[in-house]
């Protein structure tokens, strides 16, 4: 009976220690809003652009011993703002498409509680080769007469 309680305790109070270790190796990490503004070449906002979040680094975040991936994909509003959800303070890369303008893209190093980025988008440049123009095909010589 005494050996059957003393191993219920032991028990107890290995659960209690490895459920305070748990709680402390998952505590809340300091998390940063990111919000994107994006503009055109004449300040006006630019809607329905795509933006794009990956974490590259900083803190390094476990779930369940596995490294969490952070990546969220958004589209600008009608005022050309994009907000994402808390992400952990660290590196992060943006990048902004939209159909008519340039692929904008940047790493930032965000903190505290609310980030802004804004973004200006600029028309395409025109397309440019390091290659001479291709010359048009020659003509095939006539056939030889028999």
């Amino acid at each position: 009976m005494r050996d059957n309680l003393c191993m219920k305790s032991r028990l107890i109070f290995l659960s209690i220690f490895l459920l305070s270790a748990i709680t402390w190796a998952f505590k809340d990490v300091p998390s940063t809003v990111v919000k994107l503004v994006v503009t055109n070449q004449f300040n006006k906002p630019v809607e329905n652009a795509e933006v794009i979040l990956d974490w590259v680094g900083g803190r390094q975040m476990l779930k369940a011993g596995v490294k969490k991936k952070i990546h969220w994909e958004v589209h600008t509003n009608q005022e050309g703002v994009a907000h994402f959800p808390p992400v952990p303070e660290g590196k992060v890369q943006l990048q902004v498409n939209k159909k008519t303008y340039q692929t904008w893209g940047k790493e930032v190093d965000v903190a505290g509680a609310e980030q802004l980025v804004e973004v200006k988008l600029a028309p395409p440049q025109s397309q440019y080769s390091a290659h001479p123009p291709l010359k048009p095909a020659d003509t095939p010589p006539p056939p030889p007469k028999n």
